[in-house]
């Protein structure tokens, strides 16, 4: 099973809705379902609540070709919207632990999960927010 906020959800179907009819990819990462409000998942249980902007860190990576926008090693999980192909993923996508994919019309029907091997995996959205981040 692999579990998503609500709000991660529907700011991803949000976000290939807005770029379609280009795809986009975005890295998502987990918190424990122990740091989130209102859950009655295992303490361990990672959901999947934030993700990075793909255009951060844009011109360096396209200068230096480095990855600034993400923080190393703490991505579980990919985003890819395929606006007019399969709810599966293909082998344009890269791959991850976890990759989301969604198609139009852009709803939670529309919306599913594989492992690397492009097997679908049971998805749930849960109620739940992440606690609120401040810089100090």
């Amino acid at each position: 099973m692999v579990y998503i906020t609500r709000g991660l959800a529907e700011t991803l179907l949000r976000l290939g809705d807005d770029r379609d009819p280009e795809s986009v990819t975005i890295r998502l990462s987990v918190m424990p379902a122990s740091e989130l409000d209102d859950t009655d998942l295992p303490p361990e249980t990672p959901v999947f609540t934030h993700f990075y902007m793909p255009e951060a860190g844009g011109s360096v990576g396209a200068v230096f070709g480095i990855d600034l926008g993400t923080p190393a090693g703490q991505t579980q999980g990919l985003f890819v919207s395929h606006p007019v192909g399969e709810l599966s993923v293909s082998e344009r996508d890269d791959l991850a632990e976890v990759v989301f994919v969604a198609v139009p019309p852009w709803d939670d029907g529309s919306l599913a999960a594989f492992d690397r091997s492009g097997r679908r995996k049971d998805l749930e959205i849960v109620d739940a927010e992440p606690p609120e981040e401040r810089v100090v």
